[in-house]
Formats: C-alpha cells, structure tokens, sequence
C-alpha cells in the first residue's frame, strides 16, 4: 500500500523533477556566470551567452532523461527535440537577456541581481515551452 507522500510524488512528479532540475540549472546559470562575471571579469553579454550556453545543455540532458522521459529514440526524432529545445531556449535567453539588460544598463543595479530576476522568468517560460511543444506526448 503507498504512502500519502508516494501518491503525492507519483501524483505530480513531472513537476517536482522540473523544479528540482529548474533549480540545479539556475545553481549551474549562477554559478558559471558568476565565474564569467565577478571572477574572470568578462563582460556581461559574454558572460550571458557562455553561462546560458551551459545551462541549457544542463537542462536538455535533465530534461530529457529525468523530467519529461523523452521515449524519442531515433536520430531524426532526437534531433528534432534538441532543435526545438534550443530554439525555445534561445527565444527565452534572448527574453532573459533584455531584462538582465533593462536591469544593469537602464536601471543601473546589480547585474548579479538581475541574473537571477531573469532566472525565474526563464524557468517559468521554459517548463511552458517544454511541455507544451517539445516533450509533449505523441
């Protein structure tokens, strides 16, 4: 017999996997960007364009094996999900790059900050993009 708590993870596991691997991929967003940023003093587009780049080879791995157990298992269908899953990623990185730029350039605060503002919007849009349009069932 299960557990209230193995119904409820069983119930809505897409979901807890997501904001699981959503968070892991931020902890990733963060960190290397901060590296990129604070450390390596690169400049913040650069610093964006690597940092997202990681990420979401992070996130299509994660993804694809654990969130949304993608059952494609031919080439064409792989390459099909990895090109619709970069382009919703890169419409979303470029969305998450104008506010980090709002933020910076005409607001005038903390970059760091407004990574992580942009993080949250990004995460919300991509499980949207992602379940709706890339790892729906077929």
């Amino acid at each position: 017999m299960k557990t209230s708590i193995q119904n409820v993870f069983q119930k809505y596991q897409e979901a807890i996997f997501y904001l699981f691997f959503g968070g892991a991929t931020t902890v990733v967003s963060i960190v290397t960007y901060t590296i990129f940023s604070a450390l390596l003093h690169w400049e913040v587009t650069v610093s964006y364009v690597l940092s997202w780049f990681l990420s979401v080879l992070f996130a299509y791995i994660t993804n694809r094996i654990w969130v949304f157990q993608s059952q494609v298992k031919h080439w064409q269908g792989i390459v099909q999900e990895i090109w619709q899953f970069y382009l919703a990623r890169i419409v979303t990185g470029i969305l998450g790059w104008l506010i980090l730029m709002f933020g910076v350039h005409l607001l005038h605060q903390n970059d760091l900050i407004w990574n992580g503002i942009q993080n949250i919007f990004v995460i919300v849009s991509n499980y949207a993009l992602s379940k709706l349009y890339i790892f729906k069932d077929k």
